[in-house]
Protein backbone atom coordinates (compact mmCIF):
# COMPACT_ATOMS: atom_id res chain seq x y z
CA UNK A 1 0.00 0.00 0.00
CA UNK A 2 1.05 3.33 -0.78
CA UNK A 3 1.55 6.60 1.78
CA UNK A 4 -1.70 7.88 0.40
CA UNK A 5 -3.65 4.74 1.04
CA UNK A 6 -2.52 4.58 4.66
CA UNK A 7 -3.35 8.22 5.02
CA UNK A 8 -7.06 7.48 3.55
CA UNK A 9 -7.23 4.36 6.05
CA UNK A 10 -5.73 6.46 9.09
CA UNK A 11 -8.85 9.24 8.19
CA UNK A 12 -11.08 7.24 7.71
CA UNK A 13 -10.81 5.32 11.06
CA UNK A 14 -10.70 8.55 12.58
CA UNK A 15 -14.12 9.43 10.63
CA UNK A 16 -15.61 6.09 11.09
CA UNK A 17 -14.71 6.74 15.34
CA UNK A 18 -16.38 10.17 15.49
CA UNK A 19 -19.64 8.76 13.33
CA UNK A 20 -20.19 6.51 16.11
CA UNK A 21 -19.79 8.44 18.48
CA UNK A 22 -21.37 10.93 17.12
CA UNK A 23 -24.80 8.31 17.42
CA UNK A 24 -24.09 6.66 20.87
CA UNK A 25 -22.67 9.38 22.77
CA UNK A 26 -24.86 10.03 25.86
CA UNK A 27 -25.00 14.55 25.54
CA UNK A 28 -25.86 16.35 22.16
CA UNK A 29 -23.49 18.28 22.49
CA UNK A 30 -20.67 15.79 22.64
CA UNK A 31 -22.57 14.53 20.20
CA UNK A 32 -22.40 17.55 17.90
CA UNK A 33 -18.76 18.03 18.54
CA UNK A 34 -18.02 14.40 17.57
CA UNK A 35 -19.76 15.31 14.42
CA UNK A 36 -17.17 18.43 14.09
CA UNK A 37 -14.23 15.53 13.93
CA UNK A 38 -16.86 13.29 11.53
CA UNK A 39 -16.91 15.86 8.89
CA UNK A 40 -13.64 17.17 9.09
CA UNK A 41 -12.18 14.13 8.89
CA UNK A 42 -14.29 14.05 4.97
CA UNK A 43 -12.39 17.41 4.58
CA UNK A 44 -9.35 15.83 5.13
CA UNK A 45 -10.22 12.26 2.79
CA UNK A 46 -11.22 15.29 0.19
CA UNK A 47 -7.54 17.17 1.03
CA UNK A 48 -5.96 13.75 0.45
CA UNK A 49 -7.70 13.10 -3.28
CA UNK A 50 -6.79 16.83 -4.44
CA UNK A 51 -10.41 17.91 -4.16
CA UNK A 52 -8.83 21.18 -2.37
CA UNK A 53 -12.49 23.28 -3.36
CA UNK A 54 -14.80 20.55 -2.14
CA UNK A 55 -13.10 19.94 0.58
CA UNK A 56 -12.48 23.55 2.15
CA UNK A 57 -16.13 23.89 1.44
CA UNK A 58 -16.78 20.38 3.63
CA UNK A 59 -14.94 22.57 6.29
CA UNK A 60 -16.33 25.77 6.09
CA UNK A 61 -20.15 24.72 5.51
CA UNK A 62 -20.43 21.40 7.05
CA UNK A 63 -17.93 21.93 10.43
CA UNK A 64 -18.49 25.53 10.73
CA UNK A 65 -21.71 26.78 9.46
CA UNK A 66 -23.51 23.54 10.18
CA UNK A 67 -22.62 22.36 13.23
CA UNK A 68 -22.58 25.89 14.89
CA UNK A 69 -26.55 26.14 13.98
CA UNK A 70 -27.07 22.99 15.20
CA UNK A 71 -25.34 24.31 18.64
CA UNK A 72 -27.12 27.12 18.43
CA UNK A 73 -30.65 25.67 17.57
CA UNK A 74 -29.76 23.25 20.75
CA UNK A 75 -28.53 26.47 23.12
CA UNK A 76 -32.36 28.27 21.71
CA UNK A 77 -34.77 26.13 22.13
CA UNK A 78 -33.43 24.33 25.34
CA UNK A 79 -33.52 20.55 24.55
CA UNK A 80 -32.74 18.07 26.76
CA UNK A 81 -29.19 17.18 26.77
CA UNK A 82 -29.33 13.88 28.41
CA UNK A 83 -29.34 10.48 27.16
CA UNK A 84 -32.59 9.77 29.29
CA UNK A 85 -34.49 12.63 27.85
CA UNK A 86 -33.58 11.21 24.38
CA UNK A 87 -34.00 7.45 24.68
CA UNK A 88 -36.63 5.74 23.28
CA UNK A 89 -35.52 2.08 23.40
CA UNK A 90 -35.30 1.58 19.50
CA UNK A 91 -31.67 0.76 19.52
CA UNK A 92 -31.93 -2.58 18.13
CA UNK A 93 -33.88 -1.66 15.30
CA UNK A 94 -31.77 1.05 14.33
CA UNK A 95 -29.16 -0.89 14.83
CA UNK A 96 -30.51 -3.93 12.23
CA UNK A 97 -31.47 -0.61 9.71
CA UNK A 98 -27.82 0.45 9.34
CA UNK A 99 -26.65 -2.97 9.06
CA UNK A 100 -29.36 -3.03 6.22
CA UNK A 101 -28.21 0.07 4.75
CA UNK A 102 -24.47 -0.72 4.96
CA UNK A 103 -24.40 -3.78 3.49
CA UNK A 104 -26.52 -2.49 0.45
CA UNK A 105 -23.82 0.13 -0.04
CA UNK A 106 -20.79 -2.25 0.42
CA UNK A 107 -22.96 -4.57 -2.16
CA UNK A 108 -23.64 -1.53 -4.77
CA UNK A 109 -19.71 -0.08 -4.14
CA UNK A 110 -18.27 -3.79 -4.70
CA UNK A 111 -20.68 -4.14 -8.03
CA UNK A 112 -20.12 -0.97 -9.21
CA UNK A 113 -16.25 -0.98 -8.61
CA UNK A 114 -15.49 -4.07 -8.18
CA UNK A 115 -11.09 -4.26 -8.53
CA UNK A 116 -10.82 -1.52 -10.78
CA UNK A 117 -8.29 1.18 -9.72
CA UNK A 118 -9.76 4.85 -10.03
CA UNK A 119 -7.50 7.70 -11.81
CA UNK A 120 -7.69 10.95 -10.09
CA UNK A 121 -8.14 13.84 -12.68
CA UNK A 122 -7.79 17.15 -11.11
CA UNK A 123 -10.57 19.61 -11.89
CA UNK A 124 -10.71 23.56 -11.85
CA UNK A 125 -12.55 25.44 -8.71
CA UNK A 126 -14.33 27.06 -12.60
CA UNK A 127 -15.59 23.86 -13.21
CA UNK A 128 -17.13 23.21 -10.54
CA UNK A 129 -18.60 26.41 -10.22
CA UNK A 130 -20.16 26.49 -13.64
CA UNK A 131 -22.03 22.96 -13.02
CA UNK A 132 -23.15 23.72 -9.35
CA UNK A 133 -25.25 26.65 -10.67
CA UNK A 134 -25.98 25.50 -14.17
CA UNK A 135 -27.06 22.25 -13.39
CA UNK A 136 -27.74 22.28 -9.22
CA UNK A 137 -28.81 25.65 -8.30
CA UNK A 138 -32.18 24.62 -7.76
CA UNK A 139 -31.54 22.45 -4.95
CA UNK A 140 -28.38 24.52 -3.51
CA UNK A 141 -31.27 27.46 -3.15
CA UNK A 142 -33.59 25.19 -1.45
CA UNK A 143 -30.95 23.80 1.16
CA UNK A 144 -30.28 27.86 1.75
CA UNK A 145 -34.06 28.14 2.45
CA UNK A 146 -34.28 25.55 4.37
CA UNK A 147 -31.84 26.04 6.73
CA UNK A 148 -33.22 29.67 7.23
CA UNK A 149 -36.26 28.27 8.06
CA UNK A 150 -34.57 26.36 10.44
CA UNK A 151 -33.44 29.00 12.48
CA UNK A 152 -36.13 31.00 12.57
CA UNK A 153 -38.44 28.24 13.69
CA UNK A 154 -35.50 27.40 16.61
CA UNK A 155 -36.22 31.37 17.13
CA UNK A 156 -39.82 31.28 17.25
CA UNK A 157 -40.15 28.07 19.74
CA UNK A 158 -37.27 29.58 21.62
CA UNK A 159 -39.22 33.15 22.07
CA UNK A 160 -42.70 31.14 22.53
CA UNK A 161 -41.50 30.57 26.83
CA UNK A 162 -40.34 33.94 27.36
CA UNK A 163 -43.83 35.90 25.58
CA UNK A 164 -46.66 36.38 27.97
CA UNK A 165 -50.23 35.54 26.55
CA UNK A 166 -51.46 38.75 25.93
CA UNK A 167 -55.16 39.84 26.81
CA UNK A 168 -58.21 40.52 25.22
CA UNK A 169 -60.01 44.23 26.03
CA UNK A 170 -61.59 44.26 29.17
CA UNK A 171 -65.59 42.98 29.59
CA UNK A 172 -67.64 45.95 30.11
CA UNK A 173 -68.37 45.32 33.80
CA UNK A 174 -64.19 45.31 34.55
CA UNK A 175 -63.52 48.76 32.74
CA UNK A 176 -66.20 49.82 35.62
CA UNK A 177 -64.20 47.93 38.27
CA UNK A 178 -60.73 48.85 37.32
CA UNK A 179 -62.32 52.72 37.30
CA UNK A 180 -63.32 52.66 40.93
CA UNK A 181 -60.33 51.05 41.71
CA UNK A 182 -58.16 53.55 40.22
CA UNK A 183 -60.07 56.64 41.24
CA UNK A 184 -60.31 54.77 45.18
CA UNK A 185 -56.15 54.74 45.15
CA UNK A 186 -55.63 58.13 44.31
CA UNK A 187 -55.04 60.72 46.87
Amino acid sequence: MTSQEWTFVVLAAVGAVGAIRTVTARNVVHAALNLVVALAMVGAIYLLLAAEFVAWVQILIYVGAIVVLLLFSLMLTKAPIGREALDNQQRGIAFLVSAAVLGGLVFLLQDTFGGQRIALEPVRTAQIGTTLFRNYVLPFEIVSVLLLAALIGAIVIARKDDVAPRQGPPEPGQRAERARAGAGSRP
